[in-house]
């Protein structure tokens, strides 16, 4: 745990120091966005554009994450145990990419649907069985989708046939 610890503090410090518009936290052993991170990023939030959380423990991101990194425009949180994003991630003005892959969503996060400026979402390897295509069909900016391996209802299965101004990757027997 000792070694995590300071493997965030030194990946931290580093953006800090270097001025970086990234922060990379994946494999870290992370069950949630650490709070002291939020301290020691306080000065460089707004600069902040590409997180990486991917490969940790995480069951949980905060509304405060949201609500503090408002630059961002790609989210990595593949690889977590995450079901759920709180509602304040509609408040992502600037979010481009989310990947949320293999995690443990069995409810599509509406609230990404409210994101105006999102062009790639990435569900691969959850539990969805229905994806809100009519409100996919109505964001501006998407160009991608990703639902490969969930296990989809047939009715969502038949509707993801149809044509879409995104590509939309599904796998038949996902």
């Amino acid at each position: 745990m000792a070694e995590a610890v300071a493997k965030v503090a030194r990946r931290i410090n580093a953006t800090v120091e270097e001025g970086k518009d990234s922060v990379d936290l994946s494999k870290c052993m992370l069950a949630s966005f650490p709070d002291g991170v939020f301290k020691v990023l306080r000065t460089v939030t707004e600069n902040i554009r590409v997180i990486t959380l991917a490969d940790n423990e995480m069951k949980v991101v905060s509304s405060k994450f949201f609500t503090t990194f408002t630059q961002l425009r790609e989210l990595d949180l593949q690889g977590n145990v995450l079901t759920k994003l709180p509602d304040s991630v509609s408040e992502m003005k600037h979010l481009t990419s989310i990947n949320l892959a293999n995690n443990k969503f069995s409810i599509f996060p509406d609230k990404l649907t409210e994101i105006a400026t999102l062009e790639r979402i990435d569900l691969q390897g959850n539990s969805l069985t229905e994806v809100p295509l009519e409100k996919l069909s109505d964001m501006p900016s998407l160009k991608w989708l990703n639902v490969k391996s969930n296990p989809l209802d047939s009715n969502t299965k038949s509707a993801l046939q149809s044509p879409r101004k995104f590509d939309i990757l599904s796998t038949a027997e996902s």
